[in-house]
Order: C-alpha cells, then sequence, then structure tokens
C-alpha cells in the first residue's frame, strides 16, 4: 500500500464530506475519479483512517521532513474528522489540533495600547478631530478607497510591478501564469484557486472598499511571492523533481493552511520590505485615490496587535459561552471595524467547519514574522522567505528552529 496516495484520497474524501475542503489538488485525476465513484463517506471513518494512516507513517520508508509532513497532516485530519462527525471540542484544542500552535486570550491592554499609537498617527497626520477613534481611522481611510471600476487596473498594475522582481529573485519559472477575474457580492477580498500547471486564477472582490495602499498587500499575498508563487515552487521542486505527490492537495484545516496564510502575510515584507507604501504609490501613481505613503505604512504596523481581535473573539464565543451580541461590540471596540464588518467575522467565526481557520491569519503571521526576523546575518528577508516556498515546512519546524535561536 502507497501511504502516500491513501493520504490523497483520504483528503479527496473529505472535500466530498464538506465541499471546499480542498483547496488544491492537482494530482492524479483517476485517484479523484475514483473518490468520486466511490460511496458517501462516513466523517468518523475518516477520522479513524487518518489515524491509522498516521500510525504507519513510520515504516513508510520516507524521508524525515516528508514523515513529519504527513504525520502532522493525518493528525489534522483525524481531529477534523471526529469534529465533522459531532465531537465537541474547544476552539483553543481544536486550533491546537490543526495548526499546531497553543492560543491564548490577548490581553486588551495590548490593544489599548495600539489604539494610543493610532490615535497618535492621527493627530500627527492632522486627521479630523474626533472623540470616536474608529470614525476618526475610517474617515482617513474613506479617503483612499478605491473605485470599483478602477480595482482590475490597480491590481493588474502591482502585479506587473512585482512580478519581475519574484520571478528573477525566487527562480519561478518563466511559463507561470495568473488569470485575474474581479468579482463582485462575495465575502472575501481576495482569492487564489490554484490550476496546476503554474497556473492560478486569482479572484479579487470589488466591492469591499479596498483602499488603494492596500493593493501591494492584497497582491503580494495572493500572487508574487504569496500563494501562487508557493504553489509554482511546490510544483516543480516537490512534485515534479522530488516526487513528493503529497504536496499536490493543499487541505483546509491543517498545518499547510497556517503556514501559507502566515507566508502570504509577510509576502510584502519579503518582497519589497520598508518603504513598501512609497513603491506602491509610484506603481499606482494616476489610477485612483492618492494616499500618504509614511502614513498608511506607520499605521499598518501600529495596527498589526489588533489583529488578534478576531482570535480572541471566537475563544468568548465558543469557550466562554459569550452572546453573540457582546462578541460583535468587542469587535467594533478593539478592531476598530463598524457594524457590518464585524457581524460578518461573527458569522465566518460562528461557521462549525471555517471557525479555526480564523488562527491561521492571527497565528501565521505571528509565527513566521520572528523567524523571518532571525534571519542569519547577510541573507536578505526574500532569501531566507524563500525557504517557505520550497520547503514543505510545518509550524513544529519553525518553533524548533526558534527554540535553537533562543538557547543558542
Amino acid at each position: 500500500m502507497d501511504v502516500v496516495s491513501e493520504y490523497l484520497k483520504l483528503g479527496l474524501r473529505f472535500d466530498r464530506v464538506v465541499d471546499g475542503f480542498v483547496d488544491a489538488y492537482i494530482g492524479d485525476p483517476a485517484l479523484k475519479d475514483q473518490v468520486a465513484a466511490e460511496p458517501a463517506p462516513d466523517p468518523a471513518q475518516l477520522s479513524r483512517r487518518a489515524a491509522e494512516l498516521s500510525a504507519q507513517i513510520p515504516d513508510a520508508g520516507l524521508s524525515a521532513d516528508r514523515s513529519a509532513f504527513l504525520t502532522a497532516h493525518l493528525d489534522a485530519l483525524a481531529v477534523a474528522g471526529a469534529r465533522l462527525a459531532g465531537q465537541e471540542m474547544s476552539f483553543i484544542a481544536e486550533v491546537h489540533s490543526y495548526f499546531q500552535v497553543e492560543i491564548a486570550l490577548v490581553d486588551t491592554d495590548v490593544y489599548a495600547d495600539a489604539h494610543a499609537r493610532i490615535s497618535g498617527l492621527l493627530d500627527g497626520a492632522g486627521a479630523p478631530a474626533n472623540p470616536d477613534l474608529a470614525e476618526r481611522l475610517g474617515a482617513v481611510r474613506a479617503a483612499e478607497a478605491c473605485p470599483p471600476e478602477l480595482v482590475e487596473t490597480a491590481v493588474r498594475a502591482v502585479a506587473a510591478a512585482l512580478r519581475p522582481q519574484i520571478v528573477s529573485a525566487t527562480g519561478l519559472l518563466e511559463q507561470e501564469n495568473i488569470d485575474f477575474d474581479i468579482e463582485r457580492d462575495v465575502a472575501w477580498s481576495g482569492f487564489n484557486y490554484y490550476l496546476g500547471s503554474y497556473s492560478s486564477r486569482v479572484a479579487v472582490n470589488a466591492d469591499v472598499g479596498h483602499r488603494m495602499s492596500q493593493f501591494p498587500v492584497l497582491v503580494a499575498h495572493e500572487c508574487y511571492p504569496g500563494h501562487h508563487t508557493e504553489h509554482c515552487r511546490k510544483e516543480s521542486l516537490l512534485v515534479e523533481q522530488g516526487g513528493q505527490a503529497e504536496q499536490t492537495i493543499f487541505l483546509v484545516n491543517t498545518p499547510q493552511c497556517l503556514m501559507a496564510e502566515g507566508l502570504g502575510d509577510l509576502a510584502l515584507t519579503a518582497a519589497i520590505g520598508p518603504g513598501w507604501a512609497t513603491w506602491a504609490a509610484g506603481v499606482l501613481d494616476g489610477i485612483g485615490p492618492s494616499f500618504e505613503p509614511e502614513l498608511a505604512e506607520a499605521l499598518e504596523v501600529a495596527s498589526r496587535p489588533l489583529n488578534s481581535v478576531r482570535q480572541n473573539a471566537a475563544i468568548m464565543l465558543h469557550d466562554q459561552g459569550a452572546d453573540p451580541e457582546d462578541v460583535v461590540s468587542y469587535l467594533q471596540k478593539w478592531s476598530l471595524a463598524d457594524e457590518k464588518r464585524s457581524r460578518q467575522s461573527l458569522r465566518f467565526l460562528s461557521d462549525p467547519l471555517w471557525r479555526a481557520y480564523t488562527s491561521t491569519y492571527v497565528e501565521g503571521e505571528r509565527l513566521l514574522r520572528p523567524w523571518l526576523e532571525a534571519r542569519p546575518q547577510g541573507q536578505s528577508a526574500l532569501q531566507r522567505f524563500q525557504r517557505l516556498l520550497d520547503e514543505p515546512l510545518t509550524p513544529a519546524v519553525i518553533q524548533a528552529e526558534m527554540s535553537a535561536v533562543r538557547s543558542g
């Protein structure tokens, strides 16, 4: 029995239980056809099968990194199957089971300090006087809102500016390709659909009120050197050259997701680094409303601690039994979001399948940013970032490396 093929079929069976559980599959179509012809799978049986396969990994004759990768993902699938079968579990335990990270509530003093820094930046920029910080910040951001009809132009301009730097620096094959789709009335702001053969379809929602200064963050995350670049590099190095067929499938609620979202959130840092907003202002000049680069970049840094507000909200909702209306108020207060956005967050946090995915956006960046900053002397951020693109890393591997840095 080929344990890797069994892992792929197992992942495909999860997608039959929940459509969208497989984010991308570029493997043998015969396996997909085989699974599609099977009787409807039972989540509890899938959980047991994942545990059985995990126990077989030590005897499968695989390299240490492949064994660690497969074990981590099979263990996550064992929990995912049990949850889909109705097993109750705390939010904190579920996140740990899927993503190999320990989470806890962040003290609101951290958020209050971030609010103070944001307020100081707005004062220095001459923002209109208003006792409500969320409204003050919203007014500044509204001034650089991109009209929906210009979203595609802005996205393509940033992608065209980033691509040459990333192709040459990362070894991304020249035949890679991205098709952009501009969509309306969808829940997300941007989404990468990896199609295989070094091609992606990147969909961007024109209705979410994109700000001009955030297009570089979005495009770097989804395209260069984010999700698209990672998929292409792993298809080339790990699948085609390395024969690691387990990399032909990408499954939600597994360590892959936390690594991928953390990678995406750090993509602009790796590609451009400090001064990215000034770079972006030049790229986008003449396309839409202008923005103050120094302020935009400073606000992005000052707002980073607020990234964990949504994870706190999830812990409150699922582990502390908080009233949903109190959770909405909490999100509004500490994340400086309006009611509509806070209710949309609550909907995501309440979904039985997707509730844990919230933590990938929080813990991925929190895990990988210190690792990126702890790079060896003389190594650039993009050179360090290259390992995320090319290697089958897991959160446990990054944690072990950071532990060695701290102890050494």
